[in-house]
């Protein structure tokens, strides 16, 4: 068995390190932090743009393939959780708080300054854009890059019966016997980059929350506050964590579905019903029609940073950063279900869920603003954690919705950290499926850290700072992990697929030990 106490000794040490600059130097980490941004954002834009372009294509054509009916465990094996469970928990413990962050912030910022030249700001024309760019941003490419992480660490933790580790899903590639040392850092780094990508949705998540309370009860913005929040957040966590997957974060993503739905049914009945609807549809009318001009666009004959640098680039680096986290999460809870189903429920459900959203909040919003002087977006533009609140502030009942979105925010963060806390402890446990409580606290503890490290650094701008800094080199991870899904299902299809659908099914046992022989072999080759 592989020993894991180097992974969890040095990715402690690394994200302590990392906390402890931020602060005690706060001021020198934040213009680091910055510059670095600037300079991954305007060299490697083109990295992140077109690798998760390919990962789209690969995954929407792999849904039409005979490698569609394989089951992320064995053949005879049923799903662990129920549909609505499941749904659930993709969306919960995936970006779920983004959404609520960006929901209406996002196309009222695109809305007043929109994202292409030539388009008049606060108009009809920037209003469509606003709202289809919106879309492109929590749509396909986002959750694929969730998918192909997940698929490789579910092929070969159910359906081969190895560990969960990322290090454990390039063995295809690289070979069973590559070196202890490079396996220590790819796992070191998919740590480090799950931390980071948590932390900067537990920094979001606190500062929107700061921004409600602010608005609904008056209390301060500042440090202090946010500090109460991520330590009241953090204890309820942990506590949330000692329950397991099957009752804490199952019980808390069906509430967290229920709020939104319930908030959603809310503006849609009280809001521009007619408008949200039509919104939903040219939105994804635009985004279809659009998806490769805005999946492939930069500006090469620009100097500055330009606004797809700003914001896609800063989005498809954050979702990597989540990558290793939502990935190994959403393999662990799609038990028993056929690549297919993986892949369609992953693509296309989350993403819906996110459309009717931005169209209920983010379309009403600008709709409000263009024809009954909500004058929301002139509050987005001073501070972007109002925009919600401001929103539903022009609608019956602020303070009931509001208190609502708070707790939703809450619930969204708690279930996301819980989450968090199993994964990051499994894969500094060798991959364990049951990981010691103690070392779930540990990384409890340290998610709560540096996320008030980062925002103790300059907020929201030293968030996507580390979001694009965690996510390029995880970005390299990812297109190895794509080849290794190729090279995993090219072995199925070779020699499971055969054994396992003759016209008398034998033993699933004689099946595992027929594919562990030929994939024993397959790997001694690649090693040779």
């Amino acid at each position: 068995m592989k020993s894991f106490s180097p992974v969890l000794t040095l990715s402690a040490a690394l994200i302590i390190a990392f906390t402890i600059i931020g602060f005690f130097f706060p001021t020198a980490f934040g213009n680091i932090a910055a510059s670095t941004y600037d300079w991954v954002a305007s060299t490697f834009g083109w990295v992140f743009m077109l690798s998760v372009f390919v990962f789209d294509v690969f995954l929407i054509a792999i849904i039409f393939t005979r490698y569609g009916k394989l089951k992320l465990g064995r053949f005879d094996e049923e799903p662990e959780f129920d549909t609505i469970s499941w749904i659930g928990m993709l969306f919960s413990g995936g970006l779920g708080v983004g959404i609520v962050f960006w929901g209406v912030a996002e196309p009222m910022t695109h809305y007043l300054n929109p994202p292409m030249v030539g388009i008049e700001p606060q108009s009809i024309e920037s209003a469509r854009l606003a709202m289809g760019y919106t879309f492109f941003h929590w749509g396909v490419s986002q959750w694929s890059i969730f998918a192909i992480a997940g698929l490789i660490i579910g092929l070969f933790q159910f359906r081969m019966k190895q560990d969960g580790l990322i290090s454990t899903s390039l063995e295809s590639v690289f070979g069973k016997d590559y070196g202890a040392k490079k396996r220590y850092f790819i796992d070191i780094l998919a740590i480090f980059a799950t931390v980071v990508g948590i932390a900067i949705s537990l920094g979001l998540g606190v500062l929107q929350i700061n921004g409600g309370l602010s608005q609904v009860f008056g209390l301060p913005k500042n440090t202090l506050v946010e500090i109460i929040i991520t330590i009241v957040l953090a204890i309820i966590f942990m506590i949330s964590a000692t329950t397991g997957l099957h009752r804490g974060v199952k019980f808390l993503s069906n509430l967290n579905i229920f709020i939104a739905f319930g908030l959603t049914v809310f503006v849609v009945i009280l809001g521009p019903t007619t408008v949200i609807f039509k919104a939903f549809v040219t939105g994804i009318g635009d985004y279809l029609s659009h998806f490769i001009e805005y999946s492939l666009r930069l500006d090469p004959y620009q100097i500055k940073q330009n606004w797809v640098e700003k914001w896609t680039v800063f989005y498809w680096a954050w979702v990597i950063s989540w990558s290793p986290f939502i990935g190994a999460f959403i393999a662990r809870i799609s038990r028993g279900r056929t690549i297919r189903e993986f892949v369609i429920g992953v693509l296309i459900v989350p993403p819906m869920i996110s459309f009717i959203w931005i169209a209920a909040f983010g379309g009403s919003a600008i709709f409000m603003d263009l024809y009954e002087s909500g004058q929301i977006a002139q509050i987005v533009a001073q501070d972007n954690t109002q925009a919600m609140y401001a929103f539903l502030h022009a609608l019956p009942i602020p303070l009931i919705t509001s208190t609502a979105t708070i707790i939703l925010i809450a619930t969204f963060l708690i279930t996301s950290a819980d989450s968090a806390t199993y994964i990051l402890a499994s894969m500094s446990s060798g991959g364990s499926l049951q990981p010691k409580f103690k070392i779930k606290m540990f990384w409890g503890v340290l998610l709560a850290l540096i996320s008030l490290a980062l925002l103790a650094s300059g907020g929201l701008k030293s968030l996507q700072s580390a979001a694009i800094v965690a996510g390029l080199p995880f970005t390299i991870i990812l297109i190895i992990m794509l080849m290794a899904i190729i090279k995993v299902l090219k072995f199925e299809a070779d020699m499971v697929i055969p054994i396992q659908m003759p016209t008398q099914r034998p033993n699933q046992d004689e099946v595992d030990k027929i594919a562990a022989e030929l994939l024993k072999q397959q790997q001694e080759k690649n090693s040779n």
